[in-house]
């Protein structure tokens, strides 16, 4: 299934070079705002320690991960939802994704300018929310209208009724400020306003931009008085945050070597690059997990959403797949790591028919059998 991100936030807070060193795709970067008008889409592969594995026990054909559409979309600045700054066609862009990316700058530097002239993550943060909140409820305004017309005629009086009883729920926090998805509202009521596409109703991921001194804190567990201040309005909306330096990625970027990465994250006392933590912080929002085919032919990491069933899980490889669903051949990545081979899987009597009521898990490896 595809997952799609996109990076947000006030002029000048790094987006476009955080896009450029997790695509690889050149995004302009410059120190004045809204050098980004068109967004700039970049697809990233999904970097994944198991289908590297995999691909060196099948050692197949090919090998193929699972991929992330990143947007780059133009800097947002106080009063976007107005129409300042191009503020109406850069809103556009943000409806048409999965996930918001909300970029924070979170390091001084007097060579590169702020549209507000001075560093201040909680301002920075609550000036993008407020305007998107802005535009939704631009749009809750327009959607009741039409829903207080609507209950005029006898065919869509109830659906209008309950329409406009979601949208009490949902103007007055929009008014405050506050995000759609703060209400979690019911499936029910989220499918009546399901056509609002409500911004502020999807997932949101803080990327805090910070440089090399500041990643270091983080790695460490140290404070950090800017970071620290996205960590807590963060957590104030149960939502969730990465530490990122920007600079720092993209000179990871150009490393090709992966012992040579290992080293260069090392010696800021990373694991892994801002990129991996990034979309496993998207993945966790959306609710989704890997599973992945193997064989000699090709080794591939897949993306469905947690609880998914067997034959969703197969309706993502192909349509028809999932209509003429069979059964599902299954073991774990632990299994292969563990045992070495498939024929010595099933030996161990861990290879598995599962059939339409099974839940895939993630790491679950999968051949699929059906009708054509």
């Amino acid at each position: 299934m595809p997952v799609n991100c996109g990076i947000v936030g006030l002029p000048n807070v790094g987006k476009s070079t955080i896009f450029s060193a997790l695509s690889g795709a050149d995004a302009e970067a410059a120190n004045y705002p809204f050098c980004t008008i068109n967004p700039n889409v970049g697809i990233v592969n999904v970097p994944d320690a198991r289908l590297i594995k995999m691909s060196g026990i099948f050692k197949p054909l090919r090998t193929i991960p699972a991929t992330v559409e990143f947007v780059d979309i133009a800097g947002l600045v106080k009063g976007a939802a107005k129409g300042e700054g191009l503020g109406n066609q850069f809103l556009a862009h943000i409806r048409e994704v999965g996930i918001i990316a909300h970029v924070v700058r979170c390091f001084d530097n007097a060579d590169i300018i702020h549209v507000a002239n001075k560093i201040d993550p909680r301002s920075d943060m609550e000036v993008i929310n407020i305007e998107l909140a802005l535009a939704d409820l631009d749009t809750a305004c327009r959607r009741r209208e039409r829903a207080e017309r609507a209950l005029k005629s006898a065919a869509g009086k109830k659906e209008a009724e309950s329409v406009l009883a979601v949208l009490d729920k949902v103007q007055p926090a929009l008014e405050d400020g506050k995000a759609v998805r703060a209400l979690r509202l019911s499936e029910a009521d989220a499918a009546l306003v399901a056509d609002c596409h409500f911004i502020t109703a999807k997932p949101q991921l803080y990327v805090c931009n910070t440089d090399e001194a500041g990643i270091k804190q983080a790695a460490a567990g140290l404070a950090h008085p800017l970071v620290d201040a996205v960590r807590e309005q963060a957590r104030s909306e149960e939502a969730e945050y990465v530490v990122i330096c920007g600079k720092f990625e993209a000179e990871l970027a150009d490393i090709s070597e992966e012992a040579e990465k290992a080293e260069f994250l090392a010696e800021l006392g990373l694991k892994e690059s801002g990129l991996a933590r990034l979309i496993r912080g998207a993945y966790g929002l959306l609710n989704l997990c890997t599973f992945f085919t193997a064989g000699s032919d090709e080794c591939r990491a897949w993306t469905v959403r947690s609880g998914a069933s067997a034959p969703e899980a197969a309706g993502v490889i192909h349509s028809d797949f999932e209509k003429g669903f069979i059964k599902a051949e299954v073991y774990s990545f632990d299994d292969i790591v563990t045992y070495g081979s498939e024929a010595k899987i099933k030996e161990a009597g861990k290879y598995r028919l599962e059939g339409r009521d099974y839940i895939v898990h993630d790491g679950d490896v999968m051949f699929f059998k059906f009708n054509a």
